[in-house]
């Protein structure tokens, strides 16, 4: 058994997925995010693992291999078809997902079928298939198959398992949510962190639901569950959950979002939605877009932020391909459309983020394709919250020797009464990532004595 496997037991108050222990209990069991591993109830000492790519059960103690407590750890996350549920993400960046009723890991494709294929809810004590919810994850002579559910001890045994200490904890300090996340907006509200992301691991970026999630030291993340869904929240867009960002005003929390539809006309629109709590849920302000696509000629109205000035007044950006700003009314949720300006720097092309540090206005931005490993940030300064704005260059970028490609779509937050300052963004989920399945990573962020961002160095 790992190391603090009795107290982790303790811990998470019996989180024991067997049948057996919790007859009768009809609520979904609540896993606990992060690295774990699971050990059978029935066969003590063997592990849920993956051998060439087939997922199985076999005996790992403190003197296996360290390749064998590799296998045999998994993260669990937000489940990849339903936040409701979980999936379960192996070390080399695959999942845990069921074909021809075999279990296996395999690369996240994003699209509906594997996404269900990899989802599984902790209902009534058991691992049940999301997309066949009358079968069960159980061992068979220790491989692992989706079977139909049999109400006898064997078959209770063998499906029951339970969440131990992970064989090979984590040593890194990113990324710091589990799963699938990108586009991650930070900010401090009433002495906590949050962080607003896009969710992650869909084909075409085609999620519809944002998660909140806080801390008080950037390190330990409370998840406020879902705060805004598109299906049934908005009656403009069912689709493309994009890069929301919230500020606070008039005692109140304002979500800024993208949004489309999932077929006919799917360009995206900006929204706005309200709530008087940072960790939602949000309500749709306007039930209408703020900002419609074509309303201004060129680029995407995707990506917006809103920066807020010393003097109260705040300003709405946005854009992919062109970059727009406007200030806002008072009430947040309307501009006069003839003040809008292009404000687009060289290099640019999506995701700006406006913040002032001793009297300088900043720009960033986010170059190259996202689903580039040459996606990055750079910079540039102003006197102004409308510029003009004087090119400073990269701040964020790749870094191979690390396995981090394409970091970028960042947000800056002040930790609050002092000139510290840390950057959120998103990178390829390491090691096994790209342009749709990403993962949300925050690191220091430090400035020269002539007000210039030093380059950040993305950490593992």
């Amino acid at each position: 058994m790992p190391p603090e496997a009795t107290v982790l037991r303790t811990v998470l108050a019996g989180v024991v997925l067997s049948v057996s222990a919790v007859v009768g209990v009809d609520a979904a069991a609540v896993l606990p995010a992060g690295a774990a591993s699971l050990e059978s109830v029935g066969n003590p000492g063997r592990y849920v693992r993956h051998q060439d790519s087939l997922a199985r059960l076999d005996p790992v103690s403190p003197v296996s291999a360290a390749q064998l407590k590799s296998d045999a750890t998994f993260t669990i996350v937000n489940g990849l078809a339903s936040p409701a549920c979980y999936s379960f993400q192996a070390r080399n960046g695959q999942f845990l997902r069921h074909r021809d009723w075999r279990l296996r890991i395999d690369t996240n494709t994003g699209d509906a079928t594997f996404r269900a294929d990899a989802t599984f809810c902790a209902v009534d004590g058991a691992l049940a298939s999301y997309n066949y919810p009358g079968r069960r994850v159980r061992q068979r002579d220790f491989a692992l198959w989706l079977d139909a559910v049999v109400d006898t001890p064997e078959f209770r045994a063998d499906s029951a398992f339970r969440i131990v200490a992970p064989w090979a904890p984590r040593t890194t300090r990113n990324p710091v949510l589990p799963g699938l996340f990108a586009d991650p907006h930070i900010a401090a509200f009433n002495g906590r962190y949050y962080l607003y992301p896009t969710t992650d691991g869909y084909a075409s970026w085609s999620g519809t639901y944002y998660k909140a999630f806080s801390s008080a030291d950037l390190v330990t993340w409370t998840d406020h569950g879902v705060i805004l869904d598109h299906g049934p929240d908005v009656s403009w867009a069912d689709n493309s959950a994009w890069a929301p960002a919230v500020a606070a005003a008039n005692g109140r929390y304002y979500l800024y979002f993208s949004g489309g539809a999932a077929g006919g006309n799917t360009a995206k629109q900006l929204g706005v939605a309200v709530s008087g709590s940072p960790a939602g849920p949000f309500r749709d302000a306007l039930g209408v877009p703020l900002v419609r696509s074509g309303q201004f000629s060129g680029g995407q109205a995707i990506d917006p932020m809103v920066f807020t000035d010393d003097d109260g007044r705040s300003y709405l950006y946005w854009g992919q391909g062109v970059a727009r700003a406007v200030p806002l009314h008072a009430d947040m949720v309307s501009f006069d459309p003839a003040q809008v300006r292009t404000i687009t720097p060289a290099g640019y092309n999506e995701a700006p983020f406006v913040f002032k540090r001793n009297g300088v206005y900043y720009l960033m931005w986010s170059e190259n394709d996202t689903r580039s490993e040459d996606y990055r940030v750079a910079y540039a300064t102003g006197a102004g919250p409308l510029g003009p704005w004087t090119p400073r260059g990269v701040v964020l970028q790749k870094r191979l020797d690390a396995g981090i490609k394409g970091p970028g779509h960042h947000s800056v937050v002040r930790a609050p009464g002092t000139d510290t300052w840390y950057i959120a963004y998103h990178r390829f989920a390491v090691p096994a990532g790209d342009g749709t399945n990403r993962e949300t990573a925050i690191d220091p962020m430090t400035f020269g004595a002539d007000g210039s961002i030093r380059p950040v160095v993305p950490s593992p």
